[in-house]
């Protein structure tokens, strides 16, 4: 008698079939390989057949993978469409949007402007603000907890989120004030990129390796003098000499405080700060929110 099978199971089989190819799947899936494999492996345990033919030349369906193939579609194509159902009228009956962010989107007003927008949509919807350490890039989108939010780009899987790009600015570095390069006017990357960096958490992601230029660094891997979680850390790390950090222009102020300068940096991109929601999630406050977020950034009316 075969047990019931979980959704993950047949999402996981799926993406395999699609893609004739762990590595690939693994990647689409944000699983390891190793892990895809042993779900796959329990699953066929379940069904007592193989659904796979591994070997040499590559992977394949067995005739058993492939009957199953469109079953297991119609059941995702099912539950996805359940889940969400489920999440409208969650939406549509919750009073409250969490809004998260682990950098303040002060930015000239954006925030009180988003907000007396929104609240003009949604008189009856509660704002709750939300600080996210930066041990999680999506400050709370990935785990649910925050509804929307102000973020750096590129965010760990972005195919899950849709985002706005609320203001682009150019990346300064921090650094000493008795660094030898505290005294130019700017700053050439190729000058630092020997330099020992702060990092942020392996966490992260995409961010971290964003936040060291590694796009810049012509595929020589950065020197990490430290990992920092907080300004706070941020600030230590750099009054004690442990290296120098690359941060957007509007958090230039956070760090240049006393024994802290920021100069330009040539030869890197400009930062890009959103507002994030998940593509799975885009309720009617989401929604409301978002418009609103996108009124102001367009229109420019910060006041």
């Amino acid at each position: 008698m075969v047990m019931d099978v979980h959704g993950r199971d047949l999402r996981y089989f799926t993406v395999v079939a699609e893609e004739l190819h762990f590595t690939r799947a693994a990647e689409r899936l944000y699983v390891s390989q190793p892990a895809l494999s042993k779900q796959i492996r329990a699953l066929e345990r379940q069904l007592g057949t193989p659904l796979f033919v591994r070997d040499r030349h590559g992977v394949a369906l067995t005739a058993a993978g492939t009957a199953l193939l469109p079953h297991a579609r119609r059941v995702l194509e099912a539950w996805d469409a359940a889940r969400g159902a489920v999440e409208e009228a969650k939406a549509a009956q919750r009073s409250t949007l969490v809004v998260g962010m682990s950098t303040s989107p002060g930015r000239g007003g954006l925030l009180p402007a988003v907000r007396s927008r929104f609240t003009a949509a949604c008189p009856e919807a509660v704002l709750r603000l939300r600080q996210v350490g930066w041990e999680d890039p999506s400050a709370g989108l990935a785990d649910g907890t925050s509804d929307v939010a102000f973020v750096w780009l590129p965010l760990p899987g972005e195919d899950r989120y849709a985002h706005l790009v609320v203001a682009e600015e150019p990346r300064l570095v921090a650094l000493p004030e008795r660094h030898p390069l505290a005294g130019r006017d700017a700053v050439d990357f190729a000058e630092l990129a020997a330099e020992p960096f702060l990092a942020l958490p392996a966490a992260a992601g995409p961010l971290r390796d964003y936040w060291l230029a590694l796009d810049a660094r012509g595929g020589r891997p950065p020197r990490i003098g430290a990992e920092v979680a907080s300004t706070e850390e941020t600030y230590e790390a750099l009054t004690a000499g442990l290296g120098v950090v690359l941060l957007a222009a509007g958090n230039a102020p956070l760090v240049s405080l006393g024994g802290v300068v920021t100069r330009p940096v040539r030869g890197i991109s400009p930062s890009r700060f959103a507002l994030a929601w998940r593509r799975d999630a885009a309720g009617p406050l989401v929604r409301a929110y978002a418009a609103a977020c996108r009124q102001v950034v367009e229109g420019g009316d910060r006041t």
